[in-house]
């Protein structure tokens, strides 16, 4: 059973007025467990929207939305669990934290969960050890902290109530080649000892390619894509079309292709690349 499954999910603001506009418009789409799923699609196309309606911040205006298992709109009573159920941490989560210490910041979830203080020390030090942070920190202003800790920080507290499904949209924005790297290596860390199930939203193909399972495309408030890394990649011309710059390595394959090479579709790593072009080399083919 998938543990996210959206039925003909619509979200229209400003609904049943002259200046209705839909942001997501019959979204049918199951996410298995433990997936870790790339959201991508150019500015406007939903992709915000969608994440917002899956621990309850929309509500659809039309259609459903299950998260392992259960209807979260069939008993409003019981979004609060859904929240600690799917944790959401959004673009520039930094700009978020706002109690006097980085531990009572990391502590503010798993607080509201009601757990016991010895539960709630023990999930902020793990948490803090999953992104990074030197526990030294923990007694410290959020606000003394760099952006790169700020960052962490904030992501910790999402991951200190140990959510099932953990969605990060855009959390490399803004930041240094070093940084981003380091926050991914981070995602893919907590994935492999949590088992959690992970979506990811952003620009980045680069990031997607690196570290995502499957991808999701959207354009123009639609799924118009759900399927592997390399089988999205294999349509790169379409991405393109929709305003989406694929790895820099697709469209270097994809040029070879064109001057003779027979390389696959969706070529989206540069180990891949050299997979495939190290035979035609030891053939003398080029």
């Amino acid at each position: 059973m998938p543990i996210i499954r959206l039925e003909n999910v619509t979200h229209n603001y400003g609904d049943k007025t002259p200046l209705c506009v839909s942001a997501i418009k019959n979204i049918n789409v199951a996410i298995e467990q433990g997936e870790l799923v790339g959201i991508i699609g150019h500015t406007g196309s939903g992709k915000s929207t969608l994440v917002q309606h899956l621990n309850g911040l929309l509500a659809p205006t039309e259609g459903k939305v299950w998260i392992d298992g259960e209807d979260i709109w069939k008993n409003k009573k019981n979004i609060k669990n859904i929240r600690f159920k799917v944790g959401l941490c959004f673009q520039y989560p930094e700009y978020q934290l706002f109690e006097e210490t980085v531990y009572q910041d990391i502590a503010f979830g798993p607080k509201n969960m009601k757990l016991s203080e010895e539960e709630i020390k023990q999930r902020v030090l793990e948490a803090a050890d999953f992104v990074g942070l030197d526990r030294a920190l923990l007694a410290k202003s959020p606000f003394d902290l760099s952006g790169g800790e700020k960052r962490r920080a904030a992501i910790a507290g999402v991951m200190a109530m140990k959510p099932k499904i953990l969605v990060l949209d855009e959390p490399t924005a803004g930041l240094d080649p070093q940084g981003r790297d380091s926050i991914l290596e981070m995602i893919l860390h907590y994935k492999k000892v949590t088992g959690a199930t992970v979506l990811l939203v952003t620009h980045s193909m680069e990031d997607v390619a690196r570290v995502a399972t499957r991808v999701l495309v959207m354009n123009r408030a639609q799924v118009v894509m759900y399927d592997t890394v390399k089988n999205v990649f294999a349509h790169s011309e379409e991405l393109e079309n929709m305003g989406l710059a694929v790895p820099q390595i697709t469209r270097i394959c994809r040029e070879l292709n064109r001057r003779g090479l027979a390389l696959e579709e969706g070529i989206y790593t540069v180990g891949d690349a050299c997979a495939a072009l190290l035979p035609l080399l030891k053939k003398g083919v080029g």
